[in-house]
């Protein structure tokens, strides 16, 4: 049973070949100190003992700890420990990978695969706490899970398009819009003139779309009152729409907090896609699927359910999208293929961007 207690999520980053200590960053638990050399020495030194043999060690868990280890490129080992309930070596090692690439989106390949200066390379590091702490703390999001771009559906079909700077302007509150541009226009012109003229008469389009952010789906679009949260993802574009409040931002009538019900949606991503449904790039080390029969099926599965004490969740697997659902658990096992299946409908309808 899922419970709101602040659980903990410690990472850890060390050089591959020395193992030295290079950061620690957590988010939750009791205390935010740094964890002690002799722990961080013992599980880098586990891992490096069964590398020089031969044997990789992915990840293990403890009685309430499960802990995850990733080497990149031969230069950067990565640690997480999560006593998270619903930790998975899926979505731990997600975290990983958005870890790493946060670094190289910040101080470039290079600088990781060729340290020279290792007390210079822990202060450059310093510049990605803070994106590297928004993965440990991902929010109300399944984005770090999906590698999937999230998006709002407009009330409208109406396409907004934007023309190598990196600039943000504020619209309305809770909107921006993020330009990527040459050197000109100045950023004056852009601010007084520009930004203006392309965006004043979308201004009740925008409005509009921000008061319904939080549900993420077009105002026409109905959905059955026992669906708690969705995850509808196109394979095809790579996007996604995610909402833990489908019916808007009222939870009466539902003992699942938006928090619990991020929390379900997330861990039920997680273990689906892990164990039924293979990924198309494969990792350079999978976790084996824990389940015999689909190594016996020559078929993909199309159609997943899990029943809980506090909600029910189900999965529709197509070819163009994926759609998960987590339900109130009052909805009849028998009827959640029908409702998913409608519900998959009203979402990707001709009027519908996706």
């Amino acid at each position: 049973m899922l419970e709101e207690a602040e659980n903990s999520v410690t990472l850890l980053c060390l050089t591959a070949s020395s193992g030295v200590p290079l950061y620690c960053r957590s988010r939750g638990g009791s205390t935010k100190q740094q964890l002690p050399f002799s722990v961080i020495g013992s599980l880098n030194g586990v891992h490096m003992f069964g590398s020089n043999l031969d044997v990789q060690l992915i990840a293990a868990r403890t009685e309430n700890t499960h802990v995850m280890w990733k080497v990149f490129h031969s230069s950067i080992t990565l640690i997480v420990l999560s006593s998270e309930d619903d930790a998975s070596d899926f979505s731990l090692g997600k975290l990983l990978d958005n870890v790493f690439n946060a670094m190289v989106l910040v101080l470039g390949l290079e600088e990781l695969t060729h340290v020279r200066n290792i007390e210079r390379l822990k202060k450059d590091l310093k510049s990605c706490y803070k994106l590297i702490d928004s993965f440990l703390d991902p929010g109300n999001s399944c984005a770090d899970l999906t590698q999937c771009v999230e998006c709002a559906v407009m009330p409208s079909r109406a396409i907004l398009q934007v023309p190598h700077r990196f600039l943000t302007f504020q619209l309305v509150p809770d909107m921006e819009v993020v330009l990527l541009c040459g050197p000109n226009p100045s950023l004056q012109c852009l601010t007084d003139e520009l930004v203006n003229q392309f965006w004043q008469p979308l201004l009740d389009l925008l409005k509009a779309t921000a008061r319904g952010s939080a549900r993420c789906l077009q105002p026409g679009i109905v959905l059955s009152p026992g669906i708690l949260g969705l995850l509808l993802i196109n394979q095809d574009q790579r996007k996604s729409l995610f909402t833990v409040h489908p019916h808007g931002a009222s939870t009466e009538g539902s003992e699942m907090s938006m928090k619990i019900r991020l929390c379900a949606l997330r861990s039920f991503y997680a273990l689906v896609t892990s164990l039924y449904f293979p990924c198309e790039k494969q990792e350079e080390y999978t976790v084996p699927l824990q389940e015999d029969f689909h190594a016996g099926f020559p078929h993909c599965p199309q159609h997943c359910y899990m029943v809980y004490t506090t909600h029910k969740a189900y999965v529709i697997h197509g070819r163009q999208h994926q759609l998960f659902l987590i339900l109130k658990s009052d909805v009849p096992t028998f009827a959640l293929r029908s409702l998913a299946t409608c519900t998959l409908q009203a979402l990707t309808a001709e009027d519908s961007a996706f």
